[in-house]
């Protein structure tokens, strides 16, 4: 566990006894967010005032530049910072005050209340953020001075969280840490929001191949979560500065958690275009662009859903002449995606095993997407790699217009390193995977690029262990070498109990020994 780590776990023990991890990420998470809003803006000051230096002064002395710029001309600090930063933190309400009052025992509950409300105003990008930090709890305390406290104290521990003072990208990087830990620790409340880094390299970089000169680059994710599954692909991507993230999520918290996620990864507001919203209950979006060059998508699992007859005239569904069960949407997720990608675009989803092999209306979208060329792979994932669920997964990748049928098996259920509550895929299993894709070729007990005769032979089943037989035949025995080694150890034997019997000869027989030594020659007898 690296130092910034550590800081932030420490930072949750205030929390922890009095909430559980669903309720208390919600307050930390937001006021990770809320220190690096308060902190950019001193350094864009700083910046406005002296250029980007080499090294940045203390917060002290940044603090000091701000509060003598707003004395002599505040509305043309607030206008400036307003066009850099789109936002601007009145000097009292800045984490860097809040934390000395918390220093000074000056610390009110009152005022973080007022400095949300105050942010949430500044436009579309801060409204409604921190609905979920409820300071008015009473887990935080039966009155005023005790919730002033224990945030107090929260306050007190986040500010020795440097969050500039490392190389690479330390907001990501914390933020998904301090997203990693709750949802292991919250079970699968808290592991919906949540897609594990290496599941969302292999989508980010399998959707992105052919793709990575493209300029804008569009993705949408259905279903985002926290929005990480999206932001993966930048790193594959010529450039990812000019990518353009497109997300609705239904749960409101988890909504508010993405666009959070999205403004600490640096996306502008411009670059981003999020809802919150049912996905399968009305199409989103509507209006351009509704075609994107990558889909990426981790749903829930066999999920409820209307499944209602109306949808069968929905454009998304019609094509298929059956809805997917009311009881599993995961076919109504994978063809809401598949109706948004692109004729040149990639689309990964990660479902559970049984849209693979199951009948009925399931088992007819499944044959028409295979007679479409639709389904281009299905890689299988080892178990319990995901926090909430111990069952294996399944990653489907999608294209249109296939100049073939064919399907690349991988069978990835086998290599990964298992760790204490979790199964993890290394980066030589992520490579694998990656490679194997890339070069579609058969690897024996690995993977299998079936024709569309095959699959057609196999009743549309696309069950991994029909096509990739993981089963590996055990070494032929010798039984001629066999006999002879046994027919060796055997003469070993009975001259070792000789050599043994001629030692008990040797010893003195005495009234004590006597009936020790005749017990004991007649085992070998």
């Amino acid at each position: 566990m690296s130092r910034l780590e550590q800081q932030l776990w420490a930072s949750a023990d205030i929390l922890r006894g009095k909430m559980d991890a669903s309720e208390y990420k919600n307050y930390l998470l937001g006021l990770v967010f809320y220190k690096y809003l308060s902190d950019l803006e001193l350094r864009a000051v700083y910046e406005e005032a002296n250029g980007k230096p080499e090294e940045y002064p203390s917060r002290d002395i940044q603090f000091s530049e701000l509060t003598d710029w707003y004395n002599d001309d505040a509305e043309e600090l607030k206008n400036t910072m307003r066009r850099k930063l789109g936002y601007f933190i009145e000097p009292q309400y800045l984490f860097f005050m809040l934390r000395n009052n918390a220093s000074k025992y000056e610390f009110q509950i009152d005022d973080l209340q007022t400095a949300f409300i105050e942010l949430s105003r500044q436009g579309e990008s801060f409204n409604s953020l921190f609905d979920d930090v409820d300071l008015n709890s009473t887990k935080l305390g039966s009155h005023a001075q005790q919730k002033s406290t224990t945030i107090m104290e929260v306050i007190k521990t986040l500010d020795e969280i440097d969050l500039f003072g490392y190389e690479g990208d330390v907001i990501g990087d914390a933020y998904e840490y301090l997203i990693a830990q709750f949802a292991a620790g919250a079970g699968k409340k808290a592991g919906e929001f949540y897609t594990p880094q290496a599941v969302s390299k292999i989508i980010s970089e399998i959707v992105s191949i052919g793709q990575e000169e493209l300029a804008p680059f569009h993705i949408y994710d259905p279903a985002m979560g926290s929005g990480s599954l999206m932001l993966n692909i930048r790193q594959f991507l010529s450039n990812p500065e000019k990518v353009y993230f497109h997300g609705q999520e239904l749960n409101t918290t988890t909504y508010n958690l993405a666009r959070m996620n999205l403004i600490l990864h640096n996306v502008d507001r411009e670059q981003m275009r999020l809802n919150n919203g049912d996905t399968l209950d009305a199409d989103w979006p509507t209006d351009e662009p509704f075609l994107f060059n990558a889909v990426v998508m981790n749903p829930p699992y066999s999920a409820n859903w209307s499944a209602s007859d109306k949808f069968l005239n929905d454009p998304r569904f019609e094509r298929y002449g059956k809805l997917a069960p009311k009881s599993k949407a995961d076919f109504a997720f994978l063809l809401h995606g598949y109706y948004h990608l692109k004729d040149s675009g990639t689309m990964g989803i990660v479902l559970p095993h049984g849209v693979l092999f199951r009948g009925a209306a399931e088992g007819i979208i499944r044959k028409v997407l295979l007679e479409m060329g639709a389904i281009e792979a299905v890689i299988g994932l080892p178990a319990n790699i995901f926090y909430g669920t111990g069952i294996p997964t399944v990653v489907l990748i999608l294209k249109k217009n296939r100049a073939n049928r064919d399907v690349l098996f991988i069978n990835a259920s086998n290599e990964y390193e298992k760790q204490k509550n979790q199964n993890t895929l290394r980066q030589q299993d992520i490579m694998k995977i990656v490679d194997t894709y890339k070069k579609r070729e058969n690897i024996v007990n690995y993977a299998h690029l079936a024709n569309f005769d095959e699959i057609v032979a196999n009743d549309y089943n696309l069950n991994i262990t029909r096509y990739v037989d993981t089963f590996e035949e055990e070494e032929q025995i010798d039984i001629v070498a066999l006999g002879r080694e046994m027919s060796d150890l055997n003469l070993q034997i009975k001259q070792k109990e000789t050599d043994f019997l001629a030692l008990l000869d040797e010893l003195a027989v005495t009234n004590e020994t006597k009936e020790l030594i005749e017990a004991t020659k007649r085992i070998f007898v």
